[in-house]
């Protein structure tokens, strides 16, 4: 392609040869006015795709975690406190590795709140991405119940015996405060880590869990654990997986705005948003070779 020759340009002249994934805002850049094969996430014409990837994510996840509770519900004992906690750890790895291009792979409201606290995840899709991981959740806790009945509470988050709530709060507060500075850390483009934000995510859910599960069952995620309630109606202690996450969250935003600034991270939007369907064509000139 000349120097004169624009993107633009080459388009229209038959050009083009390959087409490869970028951020919307160089696509932007380089077009303006973007022709109709150019799929921007802004346009929302792929939004169902990335609610599709969060409600299917969720359910995965609340399988594993919530599952668990009901396989040792079933079978006493059957499953000990490292595979309770580190399957759901394994699943959010797979998951991530398998759809954060798609949607960002939240599977948790906070994960998503922190993201547009952070100005790398727009406000306006924060409704729908909640709506779908609740909807993930609930659809996981009722395969479960359908599948094996309603025992073990579905697999339900609850304080541990010698811990009231208050001090339950103050534990998936504190877990939640870990859990969001890795997704944010490792989502920066400060660490450059990519794909293996999956491996540090997972080992974080996984260790959190590990020292934890016996006080609150690790939730970290309201989402996680609305989903056994909302079948249940026991929601006596709902309020510990809303209020804990979301101070735990609010703080991790702190801190990450007094280490990165304010946000508006290039590469953390990307991690955040999914990169489906944000195109740019390379061109050269086609020789008939």
């Amino acid at each position: 392609m000349s120097e004169q020759t624009t993107p633009a340009a080459a388009v229209a002249s038959g050009e083009v040869t390959r087409v490869h994934e970028v951020s919307p805002a160089l696509a932007r850049a380089l077009f303006g006015a973007a022709p109709p094969w150019v799929r921007d996430f802004d346009e929302l014409a792929y939004e169902w795709r990335r609610l599709a990837a969060e409600f299917a994510g969720t359910l995965l996840l609340v399988l594993a975690g919530a599952g668990g509770g009901v396989v040792n519900a079933l079978v006493p004992g059957g499953l000990g406190r490292g595979p309770l906690v580190v399957a759901p750890a394994l699943v959010v790895m797979g998951v991530i590795l398998a759809t954060g291009a798609v949607s960002g792979a939240h599977l948790n409201p906070v994960v998503s709140i922190a993201f547009a606290l952070r100005r790398e995840f727009p406000w306006r899709r924060i409704p729908l991405y909640v709506a779908a991981q609740v909807a993930g959740a609930v659809s996981a806790c009722a395969l479960l119940w359908v599948t094996f009945g309603k025992v073990g509470m579905l697999g339900a988050t609850e304080p541990g015996a010698h811990l009231n709530d208050p001090h339950a709060m103050l534990v998936e507060a504190l877990l939640t405060f870990g859990l969001v500075t890795v997704i944010l850390g490792t989502a920066s483009g400060a660490q450059n880590v990519g794909p293996l934000s999956a491996v540090g995510v997972a080992g974080y859910i996984a260790a959190a869990g590990l020292w934890s599960s016996p006080l609150t069952g690790a939730s970290m995620n309201p989402a996680r654990s609305f989903g056994p309630e909302a079948l249940t109606g026991d929601f006596r202690h709902f309020w510990v997986y809303l209020a804990g996450p979301t101070i735990g969250m609010l703080v991790a935003v702190g801190v990450a705005m007094v280490l990165r600034g304010r946000g508006g991270d290039h590469a953390a939007a990307r991690a955040a948003q999914g990169t489906l369907g944000t195109l740019v064509v390379e061109t050269h000139r086609v020789t008939g070779d």
